[in-house]
Order: structure tokens, then sequence, then C-alpha cells
């Protein structure tokens, strides 16, 4: 059974200017789709678990930071941004 993945609006719109200042976008698309994919799927496997119960994933070129509510099958992406990978 799958898992619904929400972002919130701060979220989305650190991913829209990613998205808008990069030279890459199709590896932005496919970095975010991935994170769609991989946290709807197995979100408790997904990533690395940090404090208080978030969690970091990691889709090259982007990272993301999201919580996972068990009862009500639900992610929440609540922080985006890109790094640079050495």
């Amino acid at each position: 059974m799958s898992y619904t993945v929400s972002w919130t609006p701060q979220a989305e719109a650190e991913l829209a200017r990613v998205w808008n200042a990069a030279r890459d976008r199709a590896e932005v698309t496919i970095a975010a789709r991935e994170i769609d994919i991989q946290l709807r799927a197995d979100p408790l496997n997904a990533g690395e678990s940090r404090e208080l119960g978030t969690r970091v994933f990691f889709a090259t070129p982007l990272a993301v930071t999201f919580h996972v509510s068990i009862p009500d099958r639900l992610v929440r992406v609540v922080d985006l941004w890109r790094f640079r990978q050495e």
C-alpha cells in the first residue's frame, strides 16, 4: 500500500525556484519525480532519519526533508534544496 506525498507551499516554491534557475532542468525534473516515487513507495526506508521524526532524502541534484505519518499513510515534504555532489 502506497503513501500519499504532499509538499508544503514553501517546498514547492523552492522547487520552482531551483528549476527556473537550473541549466539542467531535465535532471531537476527527474530528481523531483524520483523523490515522489520513492517517498510514495517506502518512505520509512527512504533516506536517513534525523531528529524529531524528520527524514532526509537525496536524489541528485536535489535533497528534501520530510515527515511520515504512518496512521494516515501520508508523507509531507517540508524543505527542498539543491546540493553539489563532489
